[in-house]
């Protein structure tokens, strides 16, 4: 009797035990993500892959139980493309709660974003943004870039125009900051190298009929011309260029232009064409080969090169809860400062002088792959051509 007792008395107390933990581990606050991106606009076909993937790797991760201990939960904002529509979908979210903020593809958007952040007492994590000021004068110690920024690219290219052929090149670039910064950036390697840029044509955003353009363009009778004309304007670009028979007869050269969905819109227009690509399937580490296959067990298909960039921000996010042991967006900020990660591209540091994560870069060529065309991976310049972090930047 007294064994039996004393039996009931344990089994009551371990009971206890386990409630009480199982409601410690219950009253654990979730982390609250806002994503905010472009539903509509220029980029909303660019917007959509983002959510698709930042969604990707929450789901993958609230599969396995959370992140220190806590459910992820997801708002949805939409930027419209816009800097204000942007600031105040994000505000909104902030205000509700959700202070993790990701997803916005425009520098613009993102730039609005970042000047609140300490209003709002939130984070953000630019994983599409690549304007120099994120990580420059406009740097915030709540803010981190996930993806290769202007100067990253810029650096490639100074690398890469070494053995671009031809001598005499076009450029056509989006009428706007990154644009000019691309047409600059180009125009300064090539010139390096003894080459011209015999033409340069800016083309406003939204532009529908590109004919003019495309006939300076066959007037330059240049041998290559370098593009940065973003989403939905690319597609309008590259489509135009083939019915009129600028492609196949010059090759183009694409800054940001070799993202799926223009190649998948613009039938076989860009079939062979070399460009800047921030992400693809076919990296060879170990959690980007995991990545792929679960994508591809869910979707019956690779994920696209937005889609990867969206998840690697996702994924140093939710890392920077895990390492902070706390959904408080300063002491994340704290936690993922200086720090070291594993991630898709292998193990990444984020610059603790500019919060930018130190991923590496790349040049891709369209092909066909098992049937369809996409962008696949030629070269890999390492985080070793990143430049020094910009002076400008005070945290």
């Amino acid at each position: 009797m007294k064994i039996s007792k004393l039996s009931r008395l344990v089994a009551a107390a371990l009971f206890a035990g386990a409630v009480s933990m199982s409601a410690s581990a219950q009253a654990k606050d979730p982390v609250k993500v806002g994503l905010v991106s472009s539903k509509t606009g220029v980029w909303a076909e660019m917007g959509e892959e983002v959510i698709r993937g930042v969604r990707f790797a929450i789901d993958e991760a609230n599969a396995k139980g959370g992140v220190d201990g806590r459910r992820i939960e997801v708002a949805e904002g939409d930027d419209e493309g816009n800097p204000d529509a942007g600031r105040r979908a994000a505000e909104k979210l902030a205000r509700d709660g959700y202070k993790f903020i990701i997803g916005p593809i425009g520098s613009a958007v993102s730039l609005a974003i970042v000047q609140n952040l300490d209003r709002w007492d939130a984070l953000y994590f630019a994983t599409i943004s690549k304007t120099d000021k994120l990580t420059g004068e406009s740097c915030k110690m709540r803010s981190f870039r996930t993806v290769q920024s202007d100067a990253m690219d810029m650096a490639m290219i100074d690398n890469w125009a070494k053995h671009i052929k031809g001598n005499t090149f076009a450029v056509v670039a989006a009428d706007y900051a990154w644009g000019h910064d691309s047409a600059t950036s180009f125009k300064k390697a090539v010139e390096a190298q003894g080459k011209k840029v015999a033409q340069t044509l800016f083309v406003p955003l939204g532009t529908k009929d590109y004919s003019p353009y495309i006939s300076q363009l066959k007037e330059a009778k240049a041998d290559a011309i370098w593009a940065a004309v973003p989403a939905r304007d690319g597609i309008n670009l590259l489509k135009q260029a083939s019915s009129f028979g600028l492609i196949p007869g010059t090759p183009f050269l694409g800054h940001a232009m070799l993202s799926n969905f223009i190649v998948n819109a613009t039938g076989k227009a860009q079939d062979g064409m070399l460009g800047t690509l921030g992400y693809a399937p076919d990296f060879d580490t170990p959690a980007n080969k995991a990545f792929v296959a679960a994508f591809q067990a869910r979707y019956k298909r690779l994920p696209s090169d937005t889609e990867g960039l969206a998840y690697h921000g996702a994924v140093v996010m939710l890392d920077g809860v895990r390492l902070a042991g706390s959904n408080k967006p300063l002491e994340v900020a704290k936690a993922l400062h200086g720090a070291k990660l594993d991630t898709i591209f292998g193990q990444l540091t984020v610059r603790a002088e500019d919060h930018q994560v130190m991923v590496p870069n790349f040049v891709g060529r369209v092909k066909n792959f098992n049937g369809e065309l996409r962008p696949v991976m030629e070269e890999v310049f390492p985080p070793s051509t990143i430049p020094a972090p910009s002076p400008l930047c005070k945290m």
